[in-house]
């Protein structure tokens, strides 16, 4: 386990931190000004609590059932009956590191101190996360209004000793042995306590941070697959020269062209559109590529943006707040962050596109400027890379049904109290299933452009040295060049774990310098 440390404050936390605890096992400890806060806090809402007065949350029922005053005699039960109840998730397990987000960003919200649980319960949280006691938590369950309900009840349930859990060894187990195994005392929670573990963004907001993170990486990557696809086809880097993209500054566009710029510097492909079979110009999707990869940067700075201002809220209803009061408000709505997981969709789904039209084109005797069919060893005993298109069509497909926007939707529940919902844990599932298939497009596009380029040296023409490193790391991953047809699905497999665990942006960068 990593020995990383992230210290969780009263005021929020970062996006890599969030990935610190996801997906690198940080160990999380509270500040001592968290501790502080969340006893002033409770002190608060036990006040609240002995009076005759009923305060949401704290002395009544929940959502359609929030007129009924409980009495004291009742209210633990109360705290427990609303995480059992709402404990109703069905489907598939939903990934570890998805659950170790939404745990995190779950305590960082209570540690805020607007939120009125005890020290204790913080501190249990953190130790079920320090130990790699993960909940099970499923698919299907949040409508992203009064935040990831079931995703966090099924976390909640887990902290009182109830439901599965998977251990630090993967085996999932009774979550009251595996805490037991831990010397973790399970949690009995007091008043405003179970419903403070349940409203929050917390699960889409964690699946939004990651794939950021997975997109950007990808971003990098499909500007580098962009850039050696035009110099297979032979195609010109004039259109990414600064003064075209000052022109119409679009910060993303920028970007995306100057990466693709020092991808291509000191190519011997580029600059031949007019030689045996002149062009005029290179087709929009090498052309048009700045300025598609760089809208959908522009898309992420924007996301980031709003994943920034969410990992600084305290998410939570009813709220406690500085000057003693405990508040209702509509802040666990989802609509800010469902609305760019959407948005994300859209423009990976666009990406993928782009893409796959250069792939194509690579592909097609007819359009690549010399290359053989389907790139081909010997066309026609060969098929070369005619399925590989294929499955490159299917995912893009698929991406454009991811695309359609989940946040558009809304569908009323608790008896209509909860009438208008962000649909925006729905939006992050199908965002994460995009984010992979984006990952394997850019993959076909890398594995057909590096062997197109293989080719066109056999042709005497010397690939940019950036492109030659590219090459060079692929093949000594396990990726085969040019040659007879072979089991594919292998190479494609390699190609993909090269481009998502960043290994081709890490190969260029040596010759390109730091790419954005």
């Amino acid at each position: 386990m990593d020995m990383h440390t992230v210290v969780v404050g009263t005021s929020g936390t970062t996006a890599q931190d969030v990935i610190a605890v996801a997906r690198g096992n940080a160990r999380v400890e509270l500040s001592a000004a968290a501790v502080d806060a969340l006893a002033a806090a409770r002190t608060i809402v036990d006040a609240l609590a002995a009076k005759p007065e009923p305060v949401y949350g704290v002395s009544t029922g929940f959502g359609a059932l929030a007129s009924r005053h409980i009495s004291q005699d009742l209210r633990a039960q109360l705290q427990r009956n609303i995480v059992r109840s709402h404990a109703a998730g069905m489907g598939p397990r939903v990934e570890r590191e998805v659950v170790r987000a939404l745990m995190f960003l779950r305590l960082k919200t209570v540690a805020s101190g607007h939120t009125g649980v005890r020290p204790e319960v913080a501190q249990t949280m953190a130790d079920v996360l320090n130990a790699g006691i993960t909940p099970v938590v499923h698919e299907y369950g949040s409508l992203g209004c009064s935040g990831d309900l079931a995703p966090l009840s099924h976390c909640a349930l887990a902290l009182m000793g109830e439901g599965d859990a998977e251990g630090p060894d993967g085996a999932v187990r009774p979550a009251g042995e595996l805490l037991a195994a831990h010397g973790i005392t399970p949690v009995e929670l007091r008043e405003k306590e179970g419903l403070a573990l349940l409203n929050g963004t917390d699960g889409m907001l964690g699946m939004l941070v990651m794939a950021l993170a997975d997109l950007k990486n990808l971003y990098t990557s499909a500007d580098i697959t962009a850039a050696l696809s035009l110099e297979a086809l032979l195609g010109t880097d004039k259109v990414l020269t600064p003064e075209l993209h000052a022109i119409r500054p679009h910060p993303g566009q920028g970007v995306s062209a100057d990466n693709m710029l020092r991808v291509l510097a000191g190519s011997g492909l580029t600059g031949h559109h007019q030689d045996d079979a002149p062009r005029v110009q290179d087709a929009y999707s090498v052309r048009c590529a700045p300025q598609v990869n760089g809208a959908g940067r522009d898309t992420l700075d924007y996301a980031g943006i709003v994943a920034g201002r969410e990992l600084a809220s305290a998410v939570d209803n009813p709220v406690v707040l500085p000057d003693g009061r405990v508040e209702s408000n509509g802040n666990f709505h989802g609509a800010p962050v469902a609305y760019v997981l959407d948005f994300l969709a859209i423009v990976a789904a666009d990406l993928g596109s782009i893409t796959e039209r250069r792939t194509d084109r690579l592909l097609d005797k007819n359009r690549s400027h010399g290359l053989p069919p389907f790139l081909a060893d010997d066309a026609g005993v060969d098929s070369g890379l005619m399925i590989a298109q294929y499955t490159q069509a299917a995912l893009v497909s698929e991406m454009k049904r991811l695309a359609v926007p989940a946040s558009a939707d809304s569908i009323p529940s608790s008896a209509m109290q909860e009438d208008h919902v962000s649909m925006g844990w729905s939006a992050a599932r199908k965002l994460r299933t995009a984010v992979d298939n984006l990952a394997r497009i850019v993959a076909v596009e890398l594995y057909a452009a590096t062997r197109a380029i293989e080719l066109r040296a056999a042709q005497g023409l010397t690939p940019a040295p950036a492109s030659q490193a590219a090459i060079e790391a692929l093949r000594a991953a396990g990726v085969q060049g040019p040659g007879p047809d072979r089991f594919l699905s292998p190479d494609l497999a390699a190609a993909d774990a090269f481009v998502r665990a960043g290994k081709l942006v890490a190969a260029v960068e040596p010759v390109t310098g730091p790419l954005a």
